[in-house]
């Protein structure tokens, strides 16, 4: 039987899913279905005789913006080719004018050769936290009717290329998350997420127009669940050095990096505000 490339179902994605886990990334408990409803026709797959056997997802926000995530091939497959069949198959013909990926460094100079380029460093720090601060007055809770809020904030203070809001639907208001932010004068200055991991726990995104309210938020998270001395992690952009310098206040250590790229003009983000990445598959 020749490989077949196609659309993944919800179901298979969460394959998709364990494949990243296995690798070593640590996906959230709830990411597969949150991910999927993002953009359910942004998941692709090849399969052979034996079942899936790569994977990879290409998740459109809009018809200018793109991120690309879960480059996996079944161990078998490797070295064969089928992973690139399925890249060029899924991005060779896009009109997307920019898509983003956060690819692992050795990859970087495959992802050159399809006109990829280089933007910045991620670092995923991970450690086991206590939380101290006291909880602040002006905290709250997000649930689902705030979504339209903080996607106004994304977009006013740049810090997605484009409004996300299926995605936020996932990411706010689920049962298995907590979403906390700080109100201002406009809505709100900052927010925050904090979700259940493989291992673990991560938060992001962690957004904030200052240290001290980045500092508070995370401790605002931290406070907010039950991590039963298990680690923390925070996906950090190592332009922004107060984020780096939060996660080495909390002593966290680096444990994974990738290699933020874009093809096409890169968005013009503010990093300082920045202080941890909501997700390395879908930006």
């Amino acid at each position: 039987m020749p490989d077949k490339i196609r659309r993944l179902k919800s179901h298979e994605f969460a394959n998709a899913v364990e494949w990243a886990a296995n690798e070593g990334w640590n996906p959230g408990v709830a990411d597969a279905e949150v991910f999927f409803n993002t953009d359910a026709e942004g998941f692709w797959g090849a399969f052979d005789k034996q079942g899936l056997a790569a994977v990879i997802s290409a998740v459109q926000y809009s018809s200018d913006f793109g991120f690309v995530g879960f480059y996996i091939c079944r161990p078998d497959r490797r070295g064969t080719g089928l992973g690139y069949k399925l890249w060029q198959t899924v991005l060779e013909d896009s009109v997307l004018k920019t898509i983003g990926l956060d690819g692992v460094v050795d990859q970087q100079d495959n992802y050159r050769k399809s006109g990829f380029e280089f933007a910045h460093r991620n670092v995923r720090y991970g450690g086991v936290v206590e939380a101290h601060s006291p909880t602040p007055d002006d905290l709250i809770t997000l649930e689902t009717h705030d979504i339209a809020i903080v996607d106004a904030f994304e977009q006013t203070c740049r810090l997605f290329a484009e409004s996300r809001i299926n995605f936020l639907r996932g990411w706010i208001g689920n049962q298995r998350h907590t979403a906390l932010a700080l109100k201002g004068p406009m809505g709100i200055r900052g927010y925050g997420v904090i979700r259940p991991c493989k291992e673990g726990h991560k938060i992001g995104p962690l957004f904030a127009k200052n240290t001290k309210d980045a500092q508070t938020l995370f401790n605002a998270l931290l406070q907010s669940r039950d991590t039963q001395g298990g680690k923390v992690f925070l996906d950090v952009p190592e332009p922004n050095q107060s984020a780096v310098e939060l996660a080495q206040s909390h002593n966290m250590q680096p444990e994974f990096e990738t290699a933020r790229m874009y093809k096409g003009q890169a968005p013009e983000l503010d990093l300082e505000m920045t202080f941890g990445i909501s997700s390395f598959e879908l930006g």
